[in-house]
């Protein structure tokens, strides 16, 4: 069932994200994977701009949102910056393009975003660059902070007489005389010729000769009893049962509907497009007008529970950020990997331990086969060495495998002779 979780804290001292470098980083550990639910943060603006830490929700405003997300085709490390437009002083979000899947064991992993003083941002995943883009480049953002010089002008409309059409049937075409529209698609072949041997006079089925009528069955109350077809054992040999009829075949004068043929429009003016004009919010920025952050909030909408954040960090120096991941992700990383893979291993034991009995249950029944009778003994000690050595299943298997073919080729070649 799908729920909502919210809770936030406030920073003793707001971060300026307009000087220098900042560094956003957080451990989350997806306990259950992550099926359909968000894992990110949301870096909060001041509470000047509109909210109180108690009435924390997803109107909340905020300067950054930054973690994985992931439901059905949605697979990807968000990072969205909200902007305020100085034209119009509406806040826009803008997406980053392309971001970084999210990874899709249980493990935990370290997310970085490096807010760089020349107008960059680089998304680290465990450490390793995923994502690099610039907040000022229309390619890398959606919609791009500055928008573009010109617009398609709103009250620009397509004249009645524009004429869109490439191509337009011929108006000087004229039907042939001999096209017939009518001529059907497929005629019968006059040259075909009955195959010999055909038979004419015998069904495709026939009533099954062997069945029977149940005892039980009552005319009154199933009705009259009527035995299974099968096919016909007489067709099987000949080329054919039945009524023979001449195949069709695709007929020459077929010609279909006719329609003029298409020219070039010597009217056509191409695909219209209102002209453009200049674009009132258009503006020059040098740099991102980022809000501060005032309070990281975890806002979320998950189907999942089992979601842990740690060591959230907001450094002005990636190498803070490093050392952490060095220091505190990383040896825990290394133990959860270790711990995973022992884990796998004991499954994969389980599930070969599974299969070897399962093959040791098939041999204790091939050992009591009328067929083995005198070699019982000697297969069953065979499969008791194999029990207290699980790794001799195959070697065992292959024994086996040889008493039988023993046997076999010697009553074919060998009477009744003992091997």
């Amino acid at each position: 069932m799908a729920k909502k979780y919210a809770i936030v804290k406030e920073l003793d001292e707001a971060v300026n994200l307009k000087d220098g470098t900042t560094v956003l980083q957080f451990e989350t550990r997806l306990q259950g994977g992550l099926e359909c639910g968000g894992a990110y943060l949301k870096y909060l603006s001041p509470q000047d701009a509109g909210w109180k830490p108690k009435e924390f929700d997803n109107e909340s405003p905020y300067s950054i949102m930054f973690g994985p997300d992931k439901c059905g085709a949605t697979n990807k490390v968000h990072f969205i910056l909200k902007h305020k437009n100085p034209k119009s002083g509406e806040y826009i979000e803008h997406h980053l393009k392309y971001p970084p899947s999210v990874p899709s064991d249980k493990l935990t992993h370290v997310y970085t975003a490096i807010l760089k003083p020349d107008n960059e941002v680089s998304i680290l995943i465990d450490g390793e660059e995923k994502k690099k883009a610039s907040f000022l480049s229309a390619e890398d953002f959606e919609p791009p902070l500055i928008p573009s010089k010109t617009i398609p002008d709103p009250d620009d409309k397509k004249p009645e007489d524009w004429d869109e059409r490439a191509k337009i049937p011929d108006p000087d075409a004229v039907k042939p005389e001999d096209w017939d529209e009518d001529a059907p698609m497929e005629i019968e072949d006059e040259e075909a010729v009955k195959p010999e041997g055909w038979l004419d006079d015998e069904p495709d089925e026939i009533d099954d000769p062997e069945a029977t009528k149940p005892e039980d069955w009552d005319d009154e109350e199933d009705g009259e009893w009527e035995a299974p077809k099968i096919e016909n054992p007489k067709c099987e040999i000949a080329p054919g049962c039945g009524e023979w009829k001449r195949p069709m075949k695709r007929n020459p004068a077929y010609k279909g509907k006719w329609s003029p043929p298409l020219i070039d429009n010597p009217s056509y003016k191409g695909i219209w497009k209102p002209q453009e004009i200049p674009n009132p919010s258009y503006f020059e920025l040098e740099k991102p007008d980022f809000d501060p952050i005032a309070a990281i909030g975890i806002e979320i909408w998950t189907m999942q529970d089992g979601i842990l954040f740690d060591n959230i960090l907001i450094a002005k120096n990636d190498k803070v950020a490093e050392s952490y991941r060095e220091t505190t992700w990383k040896p825990k990383f290394e133990v959860e990997k270790e711990k995973q893979k022992a884990e796998d291993e004991a499954a994969d034991s389980a599930r070969l331990a599974g299969f070897q009995r399962k093959v040791f249950d098939v041999l204790y029944k091939v050992a009591d086969t009328p067929f083995l009778s005198k070699y019982k003994h000697q297969i069953l000690d065979l499969i008791e060495h194999a029990e207290t050595q699980p790794n001799l299943t195959i070697g065992v298997l292959v024994s086996i495998v040889v008493i039988i073919l023993t046997i076999f080729f010697k009553l074919i070649f060998g009477g009744k002779k003992q091997v």
